[in-house]
C-alpha cells in the first residue's frame, strides 16, 4: 500500500494515496445534490425529535411539541366505533344467546362482529376459517370436547381450558407410559385397539382380546364404556373418524405414552361480555354448533 496523491492519467481525477495490489483509489466527491439531501435529513430528524414524541425515557417517552399519539388516535377511532354501534352493541349484551340467533338484525351483527375477532384472536390457532390443526380442533365440525350449544362455547371461549382460570375446563390424560402404567407393548396393542373402534386397520399379530382388556382397565373411566367420550371431562370421542393429534399408530402410542393437555386461553376480561356473546355466536354458526 503506498501513500502518494497523484493524478490518474485516464480520468483525470486526483487519487487519494491509497493504492492496493496495484489498484488506486480515486478521490471522486459525492454530488453536490447528495451531500444536501443528507443534510436535509439531518435537519429533518432535529426537527421530528422536537415536534414529535421520540426520545425514550424510563418511564414514557417525549411527548414532542404537538403532544401526538398513535394510541390517543386509536383510542379515539376506538370510541367513534363504539358510538356507531351504539344501541346495537347494548342490545347484543343484554340478549340471550338463543334470541341473538332469532333476531336477524342481532345474527348479522354478532356474526361480523365475531368473525372480526376471530380473525384477531382466534385463526392462529384454529385457523382463519375455523378448520382447524394438529391439536388444535376443527370448529366446523360437530365433534366438540367440551360440547358445542351456544352456553357450552361461551364457558369454554370465557375460561378456556387448563388456562389457570378458576373456573376454566380442567382435566388431562394420563402419560400412560412415562408413568410406568403401561409398558410398549401394552401400549402398541391398545394402539391398535383404538383404531379398530373407528374402522381402521391394526397392525400384524394385534390381539383384539388384549387390547380391549387394557382399553377397559385404563381408558373407559374417561372415554366411556363404549369409547364414546365424555364432554365434561374433555374425553374425545374414540368412535368417530376425527382426529385431533392423527390416528397413525405411532400418533397414538406418542398420545397414550406421553399423554396430551392441550391448553386454550380464557378470553373473560380479555373481551367484554358484547363481544365474547359475538364470538360465541359466530363460532356456533361455523357449521358444527349444536
Amino acid at each position: 500500500m503506498t501513500d502518494h496523491s497523484e493524478t490518474d492519467h485516464v480520468t483525470g481525477t486526483a487519487t487519494t494515496g491509497h493504492e492496493w495490489d496495484g489498484i488506486k483509489e480515486l478521490n471522486t466527491p459525492l454530488p453536490r445534490w447528495w451531500i444536501l439531501t443528507f443534510y436535509a435529513t439531518i435537519l429533518w430528524a432535529i426537527g421530528y425529535w422536537i415536534v414529535y414524541p421520540a426520545w425514550p425515557l424510563l418511564w414514557s417517552n417525549t411527548t414532542g411539541v404537538l403532544g401526538y399519539s398513535s394510541r390517543a388516535d386509536v383510542a379515539v377511532e376506538l370510541a367513534n366505533l363504539e358510538k356507531i354501534r351504539g344501541d346495537k352493541m347494548v342490545a347484543l349484551a343484554a340478549a340471550p344467546l338463543a334470541e341473538i340467533e332469532k333476531d336477524p338484525a342481532l345474527l348479522a351483527l354478532a356474526r361480523a362482529r365475531g368473525k372480526t375477532v376471530f380473525g384477531d384472536n382466534c385463526a392462529p390457532c384454529h385457523g382463519s376459517g375455523g378448520a382447524g390443526a394438529k391439536g388444535f380442533p376443527n370448529l366446523n365440525d360437530d365433534d366438540w370436547l367440551w360440547g358445542g350449544s351456544l352456553d357450552q362455547i361461551m364457558q369454554t371461549i370465557q375460561f378456556g381450558a387448563r388456562s389457570g382460570h378458576a373456573k376454566t375446563h380442567e382435566s388431562a390424560m394420563l402419560a400412560f407410559g412415562k408413568e410406568g402404567v403401561l409398558k410398549r407393548d401394552q401400549i402398541v396393542t391398545v394402539a391398535n385397539y383404538v383404531r379398530s373402534l373407528s374402522g381402521l386397520s391394526t397392525g400384524p399379530g394385534y390381539d383384539a382380546a388384549a387390547g380391549a382388556k387394557i382399553f377397559a382397565d385404563n381408558c373407559t373411566a374417561c372415554h366411556g364404556d363404549k369409547a364414546n367420550g365424555n364432554q365434561e371431562l374433555g374425553a374425545p370421542d374414540l368412535t368417530d373418524k376425527i382426529w385431533l393429534y392423527g390416528s397413525d399408530e405411532a400418533t397414538l402410542v406418542e398420545t397414550i405414552t406421553n399423554g396430551r393437555a392441550g391448553v386454550m386461553p380464557a378470553w373473560v376480561g380479555r373481551l367484554d361480555p358484547s363481544t365474547i356473546k359475538a364470538l360465541t355466536v359466530y363460532v356456533h354458526s361455523l357449521g358444527g354448533g349444536k
